[in-house]
């Protein structure tokens, strides 16, 4: 079972996202995702100050199997990316919630209306366990 955390949001495309304290929306996949991807060996995602689109490709992510687009969850502009994953893509597979995200998005909008647009945790699992 895939490990769904409490107090995040969800998109359909299997991306998590969560308020940073500084109001800007830190940005990640879900364990479900990278499960599915298996071993990710790059991932690529545009640089600070590159304004994102709700639910519009952000960037690729590569594993040994694939190659997927990852989807920004809000509007907004990417204001931080995660520079571990330069050098440690692995950090995606060992902890997709914590060391593995991907990168904080300053909300063109209210940062909580945002949030409140995607799925909770338990709309999430009702989306894994209705996929065939």
């Amino acid at each position: 079972m895939s490990d769904i955390r409490q107090g995040l949001r969800y998109t359909e495309e299997h991306e998590w996202a969560a308020l940073s304290k500084d109001g800007a929306i830190r940005v990640g996949i879900t364990d479900h995702a990278q499960c599915l991807l298996g071993d990710i060996v790059y991932v690529d995602v545009p640089p600070v100050g590159t304004p994102v689109a709700a639910l519009q490709p952000m960037g690729t992510i590569e594993s040994v199997k694939t190659v997927s687009d990852l989807f920004s969850p809000l509007d907004g502009v990417i204001v931080r990316v995660n520079g571990q994953l330069h050098a440690s893509p692995e950090l995606v597979n060992e902890q997709p919630y914590e060391e593995g995200w991907l990168v904080e998005v300053a909300p063109s909008g209210d940062a909580l209306d945002a949030l409140r647009r995607l799925l909770t945790a338990e709309q999430y699992e009702q989306l894994l366990s209705s996929a065939p």
